[in-house]
């Protein structure tokens, strides 16, 4: 079977449940936002969380794709970096335990931490703490490390480090690999757009953006502009919440519907529907096959906490797709 490398932030997530939103005012968090904290402040958020139910497991966007498509029995790898820590052997650890081979390097920071706190409502709030994660450079990255990969699907926080995106954009089509980017962020999407576009055009084959990232990339509400990003890339497409998504390749537009489901926790549906959409690439099924697909992991992970399936929900997805 094709093989998918995933590259990102390496992170460690803790998963914080929370009775109410006061405690977003009390550490000063705008609700539902992705705010980057250092060290220091991270550690004060936590100590803080010490009351509240939690769970912790290996996290940022690409490893949560990666691991997604490991459990759906695809042969996959990870680059990323950690530190010499506890949290970074956590990382690891969860890496070899899912059948992904590891290609982590070690950086001089703490390990990367994501605080997720979750409103009653569902809603996600962040405080991260990238830690060594951000020391991952264009230096990092071997030649060997793409060998053997069919695709490689990157996180669109890594954006802001141009000289790695380069190098990586080059290294995985010098070695014949299809590239999948999942946008990640609206704000990243401004701030790098000019940057951006011109990777998108020569070398992204497949697309991946929620409704304002996609906003965000052309100026355009989803309709207009999947049209904008399959000119773009070979596959766009745009992702549109609880009305599903639309997937666009040459003349041929596809709108998927997503699953009903009983809404928790919104961490990690975009990462799942990535998960969903390359295993179905990868089996070589047409693009309205891997949408659904796509649409039932991104549907069945909201129905728990954090941004990975438990067992039960797991079963759940074999036994629809079969």
């Amino acid at each position: 079977m094709d093989k998918v490398l995933g590259i990102g932030n390496a992170l460690i997530d803790t998963m914080v449940r929370l009775d109410n939103d006061d405690f977003l005012k009390e550490v000063n968090l705008p609700k539902g936002s992705m705010q980057l904290v250092d060290s220091d402040e991270s550690k004060k958020i936590a100590k803080k969380c010490e009351g509240f139910k939690k769970s912790k497991s290996s996290g940022g966007s690409a490893a949560n794709t990666i691991h997604g498509l490991a459990r759906l029995g695809v042969s996959v790898g990870y680059i990323g970096k950690v530190g010499k820590d506890e949290l970074g052997d956590f990382f690891i650890n969860d890496l070899k335990k899912s059948r992904i081979r590891p290609n982590i390097l070690y950086g001089n920071s703490n390990s990367g931490h994501a605080l997720a706190l979750i409103s009653p409502d569902s809603e996600r709030t962040f405080a991260t703490h990238l830690g060594a994660a951000l020391e991952l450079s264009a230096d990092d990255l071997k030649n060997e490390f793409f060998e053997d990969y069919d695709f490689l699907h990157i996180e669109g926080y890594l954006l802001q480090n141009h000289s790695l995106m380069q190098k990586a954009l080059e290294m995985a089509k010098n070695n014949g690999l299809k590239i999948s980017l999942d946008l990640a962020s609206f704000n990243v999407v401004e701030d790098n757009l000019d940057v951006l576009t011109e990777w998108v055009e020569n070398y992204v084959d497949i697309l991946f953006a929620n409704e304002e990232e996609a906003k965000a990339f052309t100026g355009k509400e989803p309709e207009e502009a999947l049209h904008e990003l399959a000119e773009k890339s070979e596959i766009a497409v745009v992702k549109i919440g609880k009305h599903g998504s639309l997937i666009k390749k040459g003349e041929d537009v596809f709108k998927i519907e997503p699953i009903k489901v009983n809404a928790t926790d919104t961490t990690g549906a975009g990462d799942a529907y990535a998960a969903g959409f390359l295993f179905g690439l990868v089996k070589g099924y047409n693009l309205e096959k891997c949408g659904e697909i796509a649409s039932i992991l991104a549907g069945k992970v909201i129905e728990g906490t954090g941004a990975k399936m438990n067992e039960e929900k797991w079963k759940e997805v074999y036994e629809i797709i079969g």
